[in-house]
């Protein structure tokens, strides 16, 4: 999948704030320890450095929500992450994301922190971010 293909996605699925741009995407990617997975109905994007990985961000097209690509895109991205040498995953959400938060939650995340306003609405107002964490197999 191509920085400008992703980078549309991400415009479609993320209407509360800001969408990566490509360039963005292409810089990400640039990176030995970034990789992604998925196809232009969803994909994610993740780092893994030493036994640590961390999803990036994670975008299903509208079009294609609700019918439980995100679940298989967490598992095909955690697997690789495993197959890279990972151990533990880490994620940050929205905590007004509930969907989000529920999926994340059904793949054995569990909350681990806060970050306090890190997330900026098109309305000026900040959101928190909820810190979640899982082993990996």
């Amino acid at each position: 999948m191509s920085p400008e293909e992703m980078a549309v996605v991400h415009a479609a699925a993320f209407t509360q704030s800001r969408p990566w741009r490509a360039d963005e995407f292409r810089e990400l990617l640039s990176n030995n320890f970034t990789h992604s997975v998925g196809n232009n109905q969803c994909f994610a994007v993740f780092q893994v450095i030493a036994d640590e990985a961390e999803l990036l961000t994670i975008a299903t097209h509208p079009y294609y929500q609700r019918k439980g690509l995100a679940r298989l895109l967490m598992e095909s991205w955690q697997n690789e992450a495993a197959r890279l040498g990972a151990k533990r995953a880490f994620l940050d959400v929205a905590a007004d994301n509930i969907p989000a938060i529920a999926l994340y939650e059904s793949c054995g995340y569990t909350r681990c922190g806060i970050r306090k306003g890190y997330y900026r609405r098109p309305t000026g107002t900040n959101v928190d971010a909820i810190l979640m964490e899982r082993p990996l197999p």
